[in-house]
């Protein structure tokens, strides 16, 4: 098979691509602001359809909600629950084409829904039957019915008493930051321009129409402006800033909390998944093998403030291990939390909405055009990110703000995706070379390809993640292009200074060392 190399990605030639268009006072067809995953779906749809598209995101790709969530490609059984069809057969619809467009970040899970009461099997399986039946010929796998003992085989670790038999049903799983990366390196490779460390300031009008944006360089401090056709506000729970700008003072986010732990795999060995329906407050739990170590989350708190790194709450730490204790035989202590983070959703709020009561609001997307036409899209899920994105576009081509074109990304393989002959591994085995998918071997190919740091990382990794894959300080490498931090904080620390040190001879720049041993003493307990 013929792969292409990947792109190089130097960041003065980036900068140097938005200062000549500057210059000669060019004009994009679409300016996204957000490089999480609707912003980055965005930009890769309309590039696709040949569109001329520039992306500005303020720190690093996936910073926020999109590195953090459950990692989980799925229909929604919770919603199936609440009755909302048409959001669950879209993303049981998007969870096949996530599956198949990028197999190396994305593959088949199976979950088991264990049961101790007598009706609890048959009521939940009934429902998961409903669910098989939405997807159709995008299922992943039959729901099964689970004695004890298959119970116990599949969840080696699961709590016994009580236990009469389970559920077995299968949905998706994937690497959230990872695919973020893989949707900017492919948008680029149609053609776009994303920078990442850029800072959209302000918008810019013409004759009380949004024309583009002023941007700040938060690498250098140069200043830069974006002229564009049309501006799109992709900024998740952030989205109510920019609309301010616009004139528009009447919030839509309602921000939610989810909290996510991380233990070691022996609290639940093997690669299937286990999930609670209803936990004593009414939501649903998940324990799910990755990468090596188990995420254990995920709670749902409102919260005011709008931090880029939130902090758990104690009560949601002493929740999640709580519930984690009744169903696991030996139970997760505090102590043996590698690392913690915290993520908010963008939950719609609907107008005039003071309900503080999350769990009631809208999981789908929105997608709204003001009058002087910004277009700002907020809510929705990972699972969901390229339906979203078409539907912004044809939002912009029904408002006038682009050409009617069709969307391509359906059938579009990620960078990486060409991978008939490499050999696969689960998402629940650590991360390696197999990750890359068919870019292993350009990894191979880099000085210090036999040189682990630990972890699994080695100093090919992190030259490939600087040349290659936009990352500029150590968070970009051990929070997003590896996930160490969101898997054993403590062993981050470690490698920072090592990080450190490639960074600065492939980039040039100062790594921020200092200031990643800060936020990485904030995911341990």
């Amino acid at each position: 098979m013929n792969l292409l190399p990947p792109l190089l990605i130097p960041r003065h030639q980036l900068t140097l691509a938005l200062h000549e268009s500057q210059t000669k006072a060019e004009v994009y067809d679409l300016a996204v602001v957000g490089g999480g995953a609707t912003g980055l779906g965005v930009a890769l749809d309309a590039a696709s359809r040949g569109l001329r598209v520039v992306l500005v995101e303020a720190d690093d790709f996936a910073k926020g909600t999109s590195s953090r969530s459950t990692k989980l490609v799925h229909g929604g059984v919770r919603y199936l629950a609440q009755g909302n069809i048409s959001l669950v057969r879209e993303a049981l619809h998007e969870r096949i084409t996530l599956l198949r467009n990028a197999p190396h970040i994305a593959q088949p899970l199976a979950f088991v829904v264990p049961a101790y009461k007598w009706w609890e099997a048959a009521f939940y399986g009934i429902g998961l039957k409903m669910y098989d039946a939405l997807a159709g010929s995008a299922g992943l796998g039959p729901t099964t019915f689970l004695s004890r003992s298959e119970t116990q085989s599949a969840l080696p670790s699961v709590q016994l008493k009580g236990l009469r038999g389970g559920v077995q049903y299968w949905d998706g799983q994937f690497n959230d930051a990872q695919l973020a990366v893989a949707l900017a390196r492919t948008a680029a490779r149609e053609g776009a321009l994303l920078l990442n460390y850029m800072k959209a300031s302000r918008l810019l009008f013409t004759q009380g129409k949004v024309t583009g944006l002023a941007c700040d360089d938060v690498l250098t401090g140069k200043a830069y402006a974006i002229h564009a056709r049309c501006v799109v506000n992709a900024t998740g729970v952030w989205v109510d800033a920019l609309r301010a700008q616009d004139g528009q003072h009447q919030h839509i986010v309602a921000p939610s909390q989810g909290v996510h732990i991380v233990v070691e795999a022996h609290f639940l060995p093997g690669s299937t998944a286990l999930m609670i329906p209803k936990t004593s407050d009414a939501r649903v739990l998940f324990a799910v093998p990755w990468l090596g170590k188990v995420i254990l989350g995920t709670t749902d708190t409102p919260r005011d403030d709008l931090s880029t790194e939130p902090l758990a709450f104690e009560e949601e730490v002493d929740f999640i291990l709580r519930e984690a204790a009744r169903y696991l035989r030996v139970a997760p202590q505090r102590s043996d939390v590698k690392s913690i983070w915290v993520g908010l959703r963008p939950l719609v709020k609907p107008p005039d909405d003071e309900s503080e009561n999350t769990k009631g609001l809208s999981r789908e997307h929105t997608v709204l055009v003001s009058r002087s036409g910004l277009v700002t899209v907020t809510g929705g899920k990972w699972t969901t990110y390229r339906a979203m994105a078409e539907d912004v576009l044809q939002k912009c081509a029904d408002s006038g703000l682009l050409p009617q074109r069709q969307g391509l990304t359906d059938h579009l393989p990620l960078v990486g995706a060409e991978t008939s002959s490499i050999a696969m591994q689960p998402l629940s085995a650590p991360q390696g070379l197999h990750s890359y998918g068919s870019e292993q071997t350009w990894v191979q190919q880099l000085p210090g390809h036999n040189v682990f740091l630990t972890g699994g990382l080695s100093e090919a990794m992190v030259r490939f993640a600087a040349r290659y894959e936009y990352a500029v300080h150590v968070e970009d490498v051990l929070a997003r292009r590896s996930r160490l931090l969101f898997l054993d904080a403590g062993l981050a620390m470690q490698l920072a200074e090592s990080v450190g040190r490639l960074l600065r001879e492939e980039t040039g720049l100062d790594p921020d060392v200092n200031g990643f041993l800060k936020l990485a003493a904030q995911y341990q307990l």
